[in-house]
């Protein structure tokens, strides 16, 4: 989903530009608190490179395979799925998370899609029920489209994360947030200048 394509939902002008009036009418149409948008938005922006990539990459190298999956490319087996996202995904997929085996092609139709990367047929269906739209699983690219927000939103209802928004927009919060979103702190900076932004946007 673009920018221009949230907007458009959203109602207001679609000028890519992702500013105060975008802010405030998206918390609007999505019914967040002023922090619960600035931690959503912050987050999401981040993840997504400046909300501009809504599906994952899997398009590795084989030295990029043996480093982030080295348990599913033992020895030489890299160098067969190198650069061939489809097979790469049918494999790291494979058997976990409601998929089928790697013939199945379940990995590579669940993958990471959305402001959050939702991943898996389990968390594909679950999230399917809960928009009351099924056709979410015969066509998951609606994720990485119309429904890549709500695919997030879904994300932090799931885990219980609008509590710590509601804890106010500081370092301690956004820290916290972090933490359950990305597992770690990676790219923490981003995250705390993009959040404050859009708080001030208030």
């Amino acid at each position: 989903m673009s920018i221009q394509a949230l907007q458009t939902k959203i109602g207001v002008k679609a000028d890519g530009d992702f500013g105060p009036t975008s802010f405030r009418a998206a918390c609007k149409f999505f019914n967040l608190t002023p922090e619960r948008g600035a931690h959503f938005f912050g987050q999401t922006e981040h993840e997504t490179g400046g909300f501009k990539l809504f599906v994952e990459n899997l398009n590795y190298s084989a030295d990029g395979l043996k480093k982030i999956f080295p348990k599913y490319f033992p020895g030489n087996m890299a160098d067969l799925y190198a650069r061939q996202p489809e097979k790469i995904a049918n494999r790291v997929y494979a058997s976990r998370m409601g998929n089928g085996d790697e013939k199945s092609g379940d990995g590579f139709k669940f993958r990471g899609r959305g402001a959050l990367q939702l991943t898996g047929k389990d968390n594909y269906t679950t999230f399917a029920q809960h928009l009351q739209k099924p056709e979410i699983l015969t066509n998951p690219d609606l994720v990485a489209t119309l429904y890549a927000f709500e695919s997030a939103m879904f994300f932090f209802d799931k885990n219980k994360l609008w509590s710590i928004c509601d804890q106010g927009v500081n370092d301690a919060t956004i820290l916290a947030l972090t933490k359950r979103v990305n597992g770690g702190t990676h790219g923490l900076d981003d995250r705390e200048v993009k959040t404050k932004k859009y708080y001030s946007f208030v």
